[in-house]
């Protein structure tokens, strides 16, 4: 496993990081299979965690307390992230500040999580939507620096919104904010206009999310994908989406190389970016969690390669069913 330094948290974090949204609604029987999965990735040397209260009301979050407990003596850096009021993903312009962060919600849901993961102080605590019109309110600056003063929270973060990479820059410029969480893979490459070289000025750390795309980039969804009743991915691969999404996966097969899946390749092409910290791929299985954490060795992609997935770039703006 590679380590990157995370911004001014200069925290050593593990390049592959785990996301653990999909353990959030998972069963009994599947807790266990979590419980190996997360266990081998520490095995591995991930050191990295990233959950929400919003993943399972706080189930995902009491996973990650229970990996810490049965890994006693080594630093595992804990993420996780404050819900709006009003439980609505991601963040819109009608949306008040009122409605998502007033400082009550924001104290609650911090202790909440702190509970959760049985611990005095989280690493990194985020805001899980964020709009950039509430950037100069006193209340949530406020709000950070307590958490921060009374050792609550180490480090603020905020999670941006899909295919919204500046919507959160004026948040930045206040300086109370160490970390992002943003889209980045082949496709959503928008982060390195604006993003990526303030976080660099400022010195905040970078954490890529949805590095596959939904699933996309895994090559596993086709146009002709139908997903089970009651998986999300049936509500964001509407028919507007999964086919586009599925023709410029079907321009990627040719450039991947035999040796490697495309999943592989799509982790590698996030890895070569140095300005990102972390990647955060969600893992089920021991097997991803394996193949996952196989692309942490330094040997990125060949320059050719990498400039010919640069070309894939797909700008894109927040739809109704984009969330």
């Amino acid at each position: 496993m590679e380590y990157r330094r995370f911004g001014r948290t200069n925290w050593e974090v593990s390049e592959i990081g785990y996301g653990m949204w999909g353990m959030g609604s998972w069963k009994e029987s599947d807790d266990r299979l979590s419980a190996r999965s997360l266990d081998l990735a520490v095995e591995l040397g991930l050191n990295f965690f990233d959950t929400a209260w919003g993943y399972g009301e706080g189930h995902s979050e009491r996973l990650l307390g229970e990996l810490l407990k049965r890994h006693p003596g080594k630093k595992l850096y804990t993420a996780s992230k404050i819900p709006p009021k009003n439980f609505k993903w991601p963040a819109r312009p009608e949306y008040t500040f009122e409605d998502s962060y007033p400082t009550d919600h924001v104290m609650d849901y911090t202790h909440r999580t702190l509970k959760n993961l049985d611990v005095e102080q989280i690493d990194l605590m985020q805001f899980h939507t964020w709009d950039d019109t509430w950037a100069e309110r006193e209340e949530w600056q406020r709000a950070v620096e307590e958490l921060k003063t009374a050792g609550k929270v180490a480090a603020m973060g905020i999670s941006m919104n899909r295919w919204e990479p500046e919507n959160g820059i004026r948040a930045l410029k206040t300086g109370l904010i160490d970390t992002v969480q943003v889209i980045y893979n082949i496709f959503d490459q928008a982060p390195e206009d604006e993003l990526f070289p303030l976080c660099d000025e400022m010195d905040i750390g970078v954490i890529a999310r949805v590095p596959f795309d939904e699933g996309t980039l895994t090559g596993n969804i086709t146009k002709d994908t139908v997903f089970p009743k009651g998986d999300w991915r049936g509500t964001y691969f509407v028919p507007e989406n999964l086919i586009p999404s599925a023709e410029r996966a079907d321009r990627l097969r040719p450039l991947v190389p035999q040796d490697m899946t495309m999943a592989e390749m799509a982790l590698r092409f996030i890895l070569m970016n140095d300005q990102v910290d972390t990647v955060i791929p969600g893992m089920r299985k021991g097997e991803h969690v394996r193949s996952n954490i196989g692309t942490s060795d330094g040997r990125g992609l060949d320059e050719t390669l990498y400039t010919a997935l640069r070309a894939h770039r797909w700008d894109r703006v927040p739809t109704s069913w984009s969330q």
